[in-house]
């Protein structure tokens, strides 16, 4: 998933086919799913997926060391950071029509940064002046980044990262912010610490942070949900959280939400969204199971 967030608890091709809608007014919508896992990882966590089907994520390997990853049909670069301690990079978005990817890790000092990587070269994206964590969530094709910060009392906020300026983003009402994605058209979704108890929520900007509306996936549990990624056709991913606080996916597409799980999953997740109507995310095959990942083309 999107690496570093607020207080998210989400921390070979079988196919099949679902048939899901959220509530009796919604018309069906068909998801086909596929595995889509580094070859040989002993735990796939997908992030984000672009328009020619390149995703980006996290993985660990035989050893049980975790690492970043891109990932093209089976040709798989592994991304760990030269300035991070071992086993804590993380691949977090991808551009919609391009390579650039970025995510974030932790250096030798415990602190969380955001990187870039591009051409084979990370840059750090070390985030506004005196804040204790950084980390990139999302990129789009004009080189804007989003992500989230934690200032020095401890509040976290969302950012804006555009021609080498910094834009916090904090949802009004909210006790901490993540801004998780940003399409071409400069939308971006978020998502927010609704109270003390652990409710989250998601929102949306079109205007650097000036407004927002915020966007809930109807008839979830007590934790609420978060809006995690978003395409250039309008269409947003989120995970939410049941009765239970089991987390599954849900798609806003054509100004409905539709509710999905992988098949005979316990729990799901949807993160990355593009262009084409595929969602990538994980997947639990058994409650305290490790996470595997898929493609949903709707």
């Amino acid at each position: 998933m999107k690496n570093s967030k607020l207080i998210v608890r989400v921390i070979g091709f079988v196919l099949a086919i679902a048939l899901v809608a959220l509530s009796a007014d919604a018309p069906l919508l068909t998801f086909k799913f596929s595995k889509a896992n580094v070859p040989g990882a002993m735990q796939t966590t997908p992030s984000d997926i672009n328009n020619a089907g390149t995703s980006v994520g996290n993985y660990v390997d035989s050893a049980g060391v975790n690492h970043g990853y891109i990932l093209s049909g089976k040709n798989v670069i592994t991304l760990d950071d030269p300035n991070a301690e071992g086993g804590t990079t993380g691949g977090s978005g991808i551009q919609y029509n391009g390579t650039a990817v970025v995510g974030s890790y932790t250096n030798s000092a415990g602190v969380s940064v955001g990187f870039l990587y591009k051409a084979g070269k990370y840059t750090d994206i070390p985030g506004p002046s005196g804040n204790i964590g950084t980390a990139a969530n999302s990129i789009n094709d004009k080189s804007a980044i989003v992500g989230n910060y934690t200032d020095s009392s401890g509040v976290t906020h969302g950012f804006l990262l555009g021609g080498g300026k910094y834009t916090a983003l904090d949802v009004p009402g909210g006790l901490g912010t993540v801004a998780t994605s940003i399409n071409n058209k400069g939308v971006i979704v978020l998502f927010y610490a609704v109270n003390s108890k652990g409710t989250v929520g998601g929102a949306m900007t079109s205007n650097n942070g000036k407004t927002y509306k915020k966007i809930n996936v109807p008839k979830t549990g007590p934790a609420g949900c978060e809006a995690l990624s978003l395409n250039n056709e309008g269409d947003i991913s989120f995970t939410w959280f049941d009765s239970a606080n089991l987390f599954h996916g849900a798609l806003f597409h054509a100004g409905k939400y539709y509710k999905f799980d992988y098949p005979k999953a316990v729990q799901t997740y949807a993160t990355g969204l593009n262009d084409n109507g595929a969602v990538i995310g994980g997947y639990q095959a058994a409650k305290n199971g490790p996470m595997a990942g898929y493609k949903a083309v709707f």
